[in-house]
């Protein structure tokens, strides 16, 4: 608090900003995200087009596996490797892709790169005896080490790619689960594992005229590099006589916006809502530190980092990133339980605004143009929205090539042939770059693209029409043998990772029951599914005051609380580490509590 003089000084400040961040929160539209946006293949017939695929695959897959996961991003290749040790023989990654990586395999827009910490980010670091170069990695690098994983545990063999899921059901009659895709592959398996994770389905802004543009358009994850020239290390030499516009500014678009200023003729940044830019301070690793990395290493910083943003107490920050010194820095932050100091005191608030202050004030000494600098300020609580890290995205808008077009919390008004429209006035492009994010807010199965059927032919999407309903956010009453990952009723964690290889821990325990025991099919029962429900509804994560005073973003679910989809209501409320605990303890009393067993 050292920017203030007094404490009266203080007071007055952070009374006056909580007014300015009411008035920026009103000027944007809070109806919900199906208003403010729409899915990328409701508009571009494009979508399940794969740009980076070397053989097209002809030969469909009809045979029985062990284990299908869907999906064989993160999530799926962690759980695939704990499978594997648990002894399965037979396990089939299904992805639409060619490959594995999942967000990494879309996401190759210049200047991609993890905003975790690389040595935590990466899974299976240690399995594979591998240290990232920087501490915050690239996507190439990224990308090749999920490849390495796939190839360790040696996922390729039975892997079903380029696959778009048109049916998964559940055949009673031989206690096998039936999937079936569009290139005509029908397989059984014994086990699936759901690993659909947040970064899923591109999404656009629901504008008139997206379709009607004459330009090149594209999603980032979707990125044209045949019309822009370059990779993802930059360099996009083909837009040098091109007008380009990209449409927002949040954790993709800081990291595109550099390497587009510095190649296109001319740059206009479509802003609706400003992020906080924190700096990146990104290095390449020491090799003597590396050297000095013993077993363990790896989960021991994991735990560590998460132990930090969560309010813990530690010996020694690991990690020390922006991360760790934005949760440090904000102490009774997060929501207690138990009635301790939370996100909506007076002492947190006051904090978060010290936070944010330095944040603003960070803009102004990097921004020539006073007007340009205001435009990119953060007027709201420092976790309404994801925090962005980076070293470069702000110095971009002292180029006189880069124009900052701030909609005021409007968003742009349409798309026309020549260019894009806001607040009357039209911006002529020859190509739009869209980093508009992923759909978040919708029905589980909308994001995902296909439907599970269960037994008694029970539909996903009918059971969680109103919300998730699980048992430790794991497993689903009626849908046999079926383990789901990600954020469905379970904790959420900075460093997705630490959630994979957790959820990833738990499975492969319980599969390994399920194969000494020479059980057939396993599923919660409805009573224990009905408590974890309970359990989530007293465990409410964050505070709906919280949310209801931060601006629209996903994370408020564009400002629809009351909505059934709402992204936290997926979120235990203890924490990580309190949910993780839970999953120790189940597992350490042994009884397989509230899940039923059967045999044939």
């Amino acid at each position: 608090m050292e920017a203030f003089e007094n404490e009266e000084e203080l007071l007055a400040r952070w009374e006056s900003m909580r007014l300015r961040y009411r008035s920026e929160r009103d000027k944007r539209t809070r109806k919900g995200p199906k208003a403010v946006y729409v899915g990328y293949d409701d508009v571009f017939p494009d979508y399940d087009f794969d740009p980076f695929v070397s053989t097209p695959r002809t030969q469909p897959l009809e045979d029985d596996v062990d284990v299908a996961i869907l999906g064989a991003g993160i999530s799926g290749l962690s759980v695939a490797a704990r499978l594997r040790k648990a002894g399965l023989k037979r396990i089939r990654l299904i992805d639409i892709a060619s490959d594995v990586g999942g967000v990494w395999y879309w996401n190759r827009y210049p200047g991609a790169q993890c905003d975790v910490e690389s040595y935590i980010y990466l899974p299976l670091l240690e399995e594979l005896g591998y240290v990232p170069t920087e501490k915050y990695a690239y996507q190439p690098e990224i990308l090749a080490h999920l490849q390495a994983v796939a190839k360790h545990f040696d996922l390729y063999d039975d892997a079903c790619f380029q696959a778009a899921l048109t049916a998964v059901t559940w055949c009673e009659e031989d206690s096998r689960w039936l999937i079936e895709t569009d290139k005509k592959d029908r397989f059984r398996s014994r086990f699936l594992i759901v690993t659909k994770g947040p970064l899923n389905r591109p999404r656009l802004p629901a504008v008139p005229g997206l379709e009607s543009f004459a330009g090149r358009a594209f999603h980032t994850s979707r990125w044209d590099y045949d019309y822009t020239g370059g990779d993802a290390n930059g360099t996009l030499s083909k837009l040098a006589d091109k007008r380009v516009g990209i449409i927002g500014t949040g954790a993709t678009a800081i990291q595109a916006v550099p390497h587009l200023g510095a190649s296109a003729k001319s740059l206009h940044v479509f802003q609706r809502t400003p992020s906080a830019i924190f700096e990146r301070n990104n290095r390449l690793t020491d090799p003597e530190w590396a050297a000095t990395l013993r077993p363990g290493w790896q989960r021991d910083r994991m735990w560590n980092f998460n132990s930090v943003v969560e309010g813990g107490s530690v010996e020694e920050d690991l990690v020390s990133d922006g991360w760790t010194n934005a949760f440090t820095d904000l102490p009774g932050y997060l929501p207690r339980p138990d009635g301790e100091v939370d996100a909506t005191s007076k002492f947190a608030e006051l904090a978060d605004f010290v936070k944010m202050e330095r944040v603003r004030a960070r803009v102004d000494s990097i921004i020539d143009n006073p007007e340009v600098a205001d435009a990119l300020k953060p007027y709201y609580r420092a976790f309404c929205k994801r925090p962005c890290f980076h070293d470069e995205y702000l110095d971009t808008f002292n180029r006189p090539n880069v124009h900052l077009v701030d909609t005021m919390g409007q968003g742009i008004s349409e798309v026309v042939p020549s260019g894009v429209v806001v607040h009357g006035q039209l911006f002529e492009l020859d190509c739009l770059v869209y980093s508009t994010g992923f759909e978040a807010g919708t029905s589980f199965t909308d994001q995902s693209g296909y439907d599970i059927v269960g037994r008694a032919g029970i539909r996903l999407s009918d059971k969680w029409a109103d919300g998730f309903r699980t048992l430790h956010g794991l497993f689903s009453h009626g849908f046999p043998n079926c383990f789901f990952t990600g954020l469905t009723q379970t904790a959420i964690a900075v460093n997705y990772n630490l959630l994979a290889q957790e959820q990833s821990d738990h499975i492969g325990y319980v599969v390994e029951q399920v194969l000494a025991s020479n059980t057939e099919t396993i599923e919660a029962t409805q009573a224990a599914e009905n408590d974890w429900c309970d359990t989530m509804d007293a465990k409410q994560s964050w505070s709906r005051q919280f949310w209801d005073e931060c601006t629209p973003s996903r994370f408020n679910n564009e400002g629809a609380l009351d909505a059934a989809h709402t992204r936290m209501a997926s979120v235990y409320g203890g924490g990580a580490e309190e949910f993780f605990a839970i999953l120790k303890e189940w597992r350490d009393e042994g009884s397989m509590s509230g899940l039923l067993s059967s045999n044939r």
